[in-house]
């Protein structure tokens, strides 16, 4: 307690210890006074691009984050379903769903690897071709042979 003490007087002071000079993970506990609205005391700092970040008042980032995990739950779902009552209707969900999942997975590949204005249009105009084939392929598959319930039967069979 004495040295936090001790810490706030030099700070009011105008001296600054050498190991809080460049705080890249935490602040001190110790606050100057020119800091002191800020409402917490130990955090983080985080640094993001002005590109990306959406605003403190877009709920967009978040929804999308909740669907996503909604749709794992649901595919943890449609496993046994499937297993246990195969049908038109799983067959064509597990399509729209697997092709949606893969769609967000393979987006924020992108987000995270593909950088230049250019190349991210390139590279998410390639995204929504793949995405389309898939599903549109998934559904021909489960129309004209077994679907995709059956398959995975058929090789677990073997």
């Amino acid at each position: 307690m004495a040295a936090i003490v001790r810490l706030s007087s030099m700070y009011r002071r105008g001296i600054t210890p050498l190991f809080y000079q460049s705080t890249l993970l935490a602040k001190p506990v110790a606050v100057p006074h020119k800091y002191q609205e800020q409402p917490h005391l130990l955090t983080a700092r985080i640094h993001s691009s002005q590109a990306l970040y959406a605003g403190s008042d877009s709920k967009a980032a978040s929804l999308h984050w909740t669907a996503e995990r909604a749709l794992s739950i649901v595919l943890l779902a449609m496993g046994p379903v499937a297993y246990y009552s195969p049908g038109p209707a799983i067959d064509y969900s597990l399509a729209a769903a697997l092709t949606l999942h893969g769609h967000w997975g393979l987006g924020q590949v992108l987000t995270d690897y593909v950088h230049g204005d250019t190349k991210i249009k390139m590279a998410n105009a390639g995204l929504f071709l793949l995405s389309t084939v898939t599903f549109a392929g998934l559904c021909y598959f489960n129309y004209n042979d077994v679907g995709i319930c059956k398959a995975v039967a058929l090789l677990w069979s073997k």
